[in-house]
């Protein structure tokens, strides 16, 4: 019961920053690899709306639950706190570059001195 109240008020959060099509997954899609809140094309959303827990179990069960070609997301509150996003870095590194295509970025690391 706890999950569905995370995520039905995730799902709320995301439409009044207008997601509209924010909703739950089990309604939106259905089936047990579905996200736990559809309606950001390109992103698999778990979420977590518990005290305390352990992120990387979580972003393990996003990308094992994902498509592959989704971004697999997890979005956790605890109660008097405001919601946080949890992904690879990787991912959020292609989504800076994808935002900001002038950033200066190169495909080779760059040694620190």
């Amino acid at each position: 019961m706890k999950g569905k109240v995370g995520e039905l008020e995730l799902a709320q959060f995301l439409r009044s920053r207008g997601f509209t099509n924010a909703a739950r997954g089990q309604q939106f899609k259905g089936g047990s690899e579905s996200p736990d809140v559809a309606g950001l094309p390109g992103y698999h959303i778990e979420c977590k709306r518990v005290e305390s827990g352990n992120l990387y179990n979580w972003i393990d069960q996003s990308i094992r639950d994902s498509d592959g070609l989704s971004i697999p997301i997890v979005c956790h509150r605890k109660n008097r706190r405001d919601w946080i996003t949890i992904l690879r870095l990787e991912d959020f590194l292609d989504l800076v570059k994808r935002a900001s295509p002038n950033a200066v970025c190169t495909n080779e690391p760059i040694e620190s001195g």
